[in-house]
């Protein structure tokens, strides 16, 4: 530590301590034995500041020891005797330990002889080996403790020589400085040892107040940031990284944009990221199994206390759980048919999403009845797969053809068409499952009409056992949240009173039948080309992909007739007592009035009943 420092600063105030101490040093002690040096015990530390505020106050004075000269007895006669062996202690190096040292021996000619220039001289030359001996003793690095007690004792013998004098002083300031410089470069190293940072920074800091270039006390708070750095990672190591990112902010105050600290974020961050890659995988793999969601939604959750907003990797791992949750292996939206034990395929299904909506019509709605209410909510926490359109003649007549069934309608002899002479629906012998809604023959691609709800009951069983999946006449709820595909309005379209162009297969004022009738209740300036049942898919879907939910037949659904909504399931299941006779029919149809489109509309009907307006679809669970 060679060269002056200023006392400007936290300096001053040591400049200060010492001026007082070396008042004290001038007083004339009494005599006594020489006393054993006594070296000054380091400060206790100061408590370390806040983390986001360490600060280095002016260090406290560490007080330095008083020299008092062993007393020599001497007679004039003997003055003589020992200037010769004050001469040979100084060439010996033998200062001031002891009576028999330089420095005793000459002070004790002096206080005989003021003017003894040869005792003069030799203390003089005492003077300067100390001052050289004092420095020396500063610049040591090793056993920097002892030689900064031997330094100090040293100092207070020059102070006793020349209290006043300037190197004297300046020696005197600097074994102060270094004596404080080593306590708290002390007190930093024992307070990271047990492990208290903040402590030990706070010490450092206050050295490289006084001393900028002190490599003890740099090397210690690179100690410190290399300790909260491990402590960063390892908290991000067991996944706490609220932890790790504390550490690291604390490391940052240590050195203004280090290096080591930037470093050591990225490989923080790569091992955040290696951990939820690892959840993800694993997550993503539970959900292979069929009973992995819980260990999935588990790791989930693991996932989310150490990711930041916005990963990908949990994202990803949410939707699938999400999409398994609500959809099993399946999307919204996915179209999928399953094959047939005889080759063929069922019909095309629809993945339908999972959600809630307000079921059935409200108090002020136009045209609805107290069937259609109370409105109230269902919700579907699960998706279901819905057939994209109504089933049609050729899909009911391979159940036909495989089970040699004679569904209601065969039995009997007899269902309702349109008949075109009458303008009216009447009885006709000999229509059933295969005919069109005037009695001849349907094409394959019509949907099938004429069947009762134990008929459609009977193909779905048929369809479940060919697939070994599960399929079923969609409840009501279903049915309307569906045929609603998110829109809240009086029709399945909104509420305007006149469907868009293309939409459907509804009683039109342009509607003209074979024989040149219109229908006298209708909607005003639409047509759609038909007059009776069109070919399935003739129409563009609704907005969650299915035809003809609103119009060309009406359909049956799983439900029991019941005169309200009252104490009505919730959760979107079939609200069904068993032996009921009186079904639900939902969806408008090619000749229903304007008021049976709406998208509450519900109609009651014995189950045996068969006509040209009533199909069916299905939905099969996901």
């Amino acid at each position: 530590m060679g060269g002056s420092l200023r006392t400007t600063g936290p300096l001053a105030c040591v400049a200060l301590c010492v001026a007082l101490a070396c008042a004290a040093c001038r007083q004339e002690p009494p005599a006594a034995a020489a006393p054993q040096p006594v070296e000054a015990e380091p400060v206790a530390p100061v408590a370390a500041p806040e983390p986001q505020a360490i600060a280095a106050p002016a260090p406290a004075v560490v007080p330095l020891p008083v020299w008092t000269p062993p007393a020599v007895e001497l007679q004039p006669e003997q003055v003589r005797g020992a200037l010769q062996r004050a001469g040979a202690a100084l060439a010996e190096g033998r200062l001031y330990q002891d009576a028999e040292a330089a420095i005793p021996m000459y002070l004790a000619v002096l206080s005989l002889r003021p003017q003894e220039r040869e005792a003069r001289r030799g203390l003089e030359k005492a003077r300067v080996r100390l001052q050289a001996s004092v420095r020396a003793l500063l610049q040591q690095q090793d056993e920097q403790r002892r030689a900064l007690a031997e330094a100090a004792t040293q100092v207070a013998v020059l102070v006793h020589l020349a209290p006043e004098g300037g190197v004297e002083l300046e020696l005197q300031r600097r074994v102060q400085v270094a004596r404080r410089l080593l306590a708290l470069n002390r007190s930093g190293e024992e307070a990271l040892r047990n492990g208290s940072p903040a402590l030990a920074a706070g010490a450092f800091a206050q050295v490289l107040e006084l001393d900028p270039g002190n490599s003890r006390a740099r090397q210690g708070l690179a100690a410190v940031e290399s300790g909260l750095l491990r402590q960063a990672e390892d908290a991000a190591a067991h996944a706490d990284f609220n932890a790790a990112l504390d550490w690291l902010r604390q490391a940052s105050r240590i050195r203004e944009d280090a290096p080591t600290v930037a470093d050591a974020r990225v490989r923080i961050e790569a091992m955040r990221d290696a951990q939820l890659a690892a959840l993800r995988d694993g997550g993503l793999r539970d959900l292979a199994s069929p009973k992995g969601l819980k260990d999935a939604r588990e790791k989930l959750e693991q996932a989310l206390r150490i990711a930041v907003p916005g990963d990908a990797a949990v994202a990803v791992l949410r939707q699938r759980i999400d999409l398994v949750a609500h959809y099993g292996s399946f999307r919204p939206g996915q179209v999928f048919s399953d094959s047939l034990q005889d080759g063929g395929r069922g019909p095309q299904m629809i993945v339908v999403p999972h959600g809630g909506f307000q079921m059935g019509a409200g108090y002020g709605e136009p045209g609805a009845s107290d069937a259609e209410r109370p409105q109230h909510y269902v919700r579907f926490d699960r998706g279901f797969a819905m057939s994209i359109t109504e089933v049609t003649v050729a899909d009911f007549g391979r159940f036909v053809a495989a089970t040699k069934a004679r569904p209601r309608a065969s039995r009997r002899g007899h269902s309702i068409v349109y008949d075109e002479r009458s303008g009216n629906f009447v009885r006709r012998n000999g229509a059933d499952w295969q005919a069109d809604y005037n009695g001849a023959k349907a094409p394959p691609d019509n949907p099938v009409m004429h069947v009762s709800v134990r008929d459609a009951e009977a193909y779905a069983a048929w369809l479940s056992a060919q697939t070994g999946r599960y399929y079923r006449l969609p409840s009501e709820a279903e049915f309307e949240y569906a045929l609603r595909a998110g829109t809240a309005g009086r029709y399945p379209w909104g509420d305007a009173g006149v469907p868009p162009a293309g939409s459907g297969n509804f009683t039109g004022s342009e509607d003209v039948s074979p024989s040149g009738r219109h229908w006298k209740n209708a909607f005003i300036g639409y047509g759609d080309g038909y007059w009776g049942a069109a070919p399935t898919a003739s129409f563009r879907p609704n907005g969650w992909g299915l035809h003809d939910m609103a119009g060309n037949l009406s359909e049956w659904v799983a439900d029991c007739w019941h005169a309200s909504y009252r104490r009505a399931p919730p959760d979107g299941a079939a609200w069904y007592n068993p032996g009921c006779r009186q079904r639900v029919v939902r969806g408008g149809n090619w000749a229903n009035a304007p008021e049976q489109t709406r998208a509450a509309w519900r109609l009651s009907q014995d189950s045996d009943v068969t006509s040209a307006r009533i199909g069916f679809r299905l939905v099969r669970g996901i």
